[in-house]
């Protein structure tokens, strides 16, 4: 009988280790999976248009250091509302542009390395793709290389980021209206004429071009350079461009803009290279802000995919109004990011949110039908 009972004290102290460990488990998975409060899609407000601006590695001291250099207040200032939002991967609190471009362009998290697919590799059709199925107009412009991860993250579905050569296969079909940065070697010229697009070369011939399918490359290199190495007026000429021909769709159109160069001045803890870069991307939201205005019917939606550097804004001891920029990475941080918007439904995208609300936002804006990736 004490045998008995001792058996049954074992079983209970097991079942009670059992479920502490398991309680234990499930609080730890609650406390890294943050959940946010949406609101219900059918209340959101329409739009016709969206444009989604994205600072790479920009941070809050990234723009603050741009204020701090600048004379004028930047276009950012202006924002109608802001928020903030978690950049974690699935399977890292710090993200790779991969997984966090995939996160903004996809609405889902997965993991580093990955363009365009979930954590089992499998394709999911971005906000750009539903859009173009929808009959809207698309573009992307970015101061990279068009096969590198957040722009490739919009319209390609690959297990890795470093696969350029197949990333550039996957632009073929997908009905993008406009594309604008580097990487001219990569894509076949011949296979972008049969589907109907002018190819041109520098600024020179994007200003004279009058297509209305339009692929220009900076130049003949992999990236554009430094706005410092006389990139000059390359971003906002471009944005400038892809808006006029993107605005002849009485549906509508999607613009993706990425300030890619912000974050490799993060990386290189070189704050004059980061503060120039993201000064070229506030004179682009300019001109995006501008059309905006006029246009009276297009959301502008400003944000980044992490940010890098790790960077804080310090003064030096000796001068109180110097400012010492201080980086305590060469690598991305898990800092929170800012969301910015201007017009129709901005106030929707104010608080807390996951990367991964910013494209399902959209989709409810543009009302954009579900679509499988191709």
């Amino acid at each position: 009988m004490i045998h008995s009972y001792f058996k049954t004290l074992q079983l209970v102290i097991f079942i009670f280790v059992s479920l502490f460990f398991v309680a234990c488990k499930s609080a730890k998975k609650q406390a890294c999976e943050t959940t946010y409060v949406a609101y219900p899609q059918e209340v959101l407000p329409q739009a016709k248009n969206v444009i989604l601006l994205i600072g790479d590695g920009m941070g809050l001291a990234q723009i603050h250091a741009a204020m701090l250099a600048h004379q004028d207040k930047l276009n950012m200032e202006s924002a109608q509302f802001m928020g903030l939002i978690d950049t974690r991967s699935a399977d890292f609190l710090i993200t790779d542009s991969g997984a966090g471009g995939t996160a903004l362009a996809c609405g889902v998290k997965t993991y580093n390395g990955a363009i365009g697919v979930d954590v089992d590799t499998v394709p999911v059709a971005s906000v750009l793709e539903k859009a173009a199925l929808k009959g809207l107009s698309t573009g992307i412009v970015v101061s990279c290389n068009l096969t590198h991860a957040t722009p490739a993250s919009f319209y390609a579905h690959k297990p890795s980021r470093k696969m350029d050569t197949a990333i550039a296969t996957d632009f073929y079909g997908k009905n993008i209206t406009v594309a604008m940065g580097g990487g001219k070697r990569l894509f076949d010229q011949k296979k972008l004429a049969a589907e109907g697009y002018e190819v041109t070369t520098g600024m020179k011939e994007l200003n004279a071009s009058k297509a209305d399918k339009l692929v220009a490359f900076y130049n003949d290199k992999y990236h554009p350079p430094k706005v410092s190495e006389h990139r000059e007026n390359w971003m906002p000429e471009a944005t400038s461009k892809a808006l006029s021909i993107l605005s002849q769709n009485p549906k509508g159109f999607f613009l993706m803009i990425e300030g890619s160069q912000i974050d490799w001045g993060g990386h290189n803890n070189d704050n004059d290279y980061m503060v120039s870069e993201t000064m070229d991307f506030d004179k682009t939201l300019g001109r995006v802000l501008d059309f905006a205005a006029k246009d009276k019917n297009t959301l502008v939606i400003v944000t980044a995919d992490h940010e890098t550097g790790a960077l804080s804004i310090l003064n030096r001891s000796e001068n109180q109004f110097e400012l010492f920029p201080h980086f305590a990475s060469e690598n991305h941080s898990g800092i929170l990011v800012p969301v910015l918007t201007w017009g129709p439904a901005a106030m929707f995208f104010s608080g807390f949110m996951d990367n991964t609300d910013i494209p399902k936002k959209i989709e409810a804006i543009l009302q954009l039908n579900n679509a499988a990736a191709r």
